[in-house]
């Protein structure tokens, strides 16, 4: 599947919930789902009954989008939390928070994933001291994510930092936004996870 390059704030309406795709914008009152909390398209108002198959469709299609992934990334991510012990959905929720994207979206030294996953593919960050350039590196308790000498010092990038000071993190994570450095202090649970998804319904999905 090719990645999806329609508007963001329309992927948002589509599934009728903010996926944070767009940083600030997502927060303030210009956010179109809080303008327009129904579905893009001359048919967006129209009430359209969706059972079975559709719901969980769209579980699964919020759940990529919110991570930005496609397809075959999300499905290999499924694969793998089948092969682990425990509840798959739960497993699935963890290692997508695990990401080394997400993980600096969650810290506050970004606007967004996309931002995320484009500074780390341009080597702007560094996990226990050595560079990493793939968004979906998994992150490990106490593993210390900081940003790489020369990236610290623009000040672009502090200005980035400054602007979150006041963001809350979950709890399995740290920040020194004076530092331009986290840390991770245990492995996410399902509590962690904030986006509103029912999981299982995914995992019916796949398992059809």
């Amino acid at each position: 599947m090719a990645d999806n390059n329609s508007p963001v704030c329309r992927r948002c309406r589509v599934e009728k919930t903010k996926l944070f795709l767009k940083g600030a914008k997502c927060l303030s009152d210009k956010c179109p789902v809080e303008r327009r909390a129904y579905p893009p398209g001359q048919h967006g108002r129209a009430r359209r009954r969706v059972l079975g198959y559709g719901i969980q469709l769209r579980e699964k299609q919020k759940l990529k989008r919110y991570y930005g992934m496609t397809e075959k990334q999300f499905r290999l991510f499924f694969k793998r939390a089948e092969q682990q012990k425990g509840v798959t959905g739960e497993n699935l929720l963890i290692s997508l928070e695990r990401r080394l994207d997400n993980v600096i979206f969650l810290l506050g030294f970004v606007e967004s994933r996309a931002q995320a996953r484009l500074l780390i593919n341009h080597g702007h960050f560094l996990v226990n001291e050595r560079r990493v350039n793939v968004p979906s590196y998994p992150v490990n308790p106490q593993d210390v994510v900081t940003f790489r000498d020369r990236s610290a010092q623009s000040k672009y990038m502090k200005a980035m930092v400054d602007s979150h000071q006041g963001k809350t993190l979950p709890g399995w994570l740290e920040a020194d936004r004076e530092a331009m450095k986290g840390r991770i202090l245990a492995l996410p649970t399902r509590a962690d996870v904030t986006l509103p998804v029912e999981e299982h319904l995914v995992v019916e999905l796949y398992s059809k």
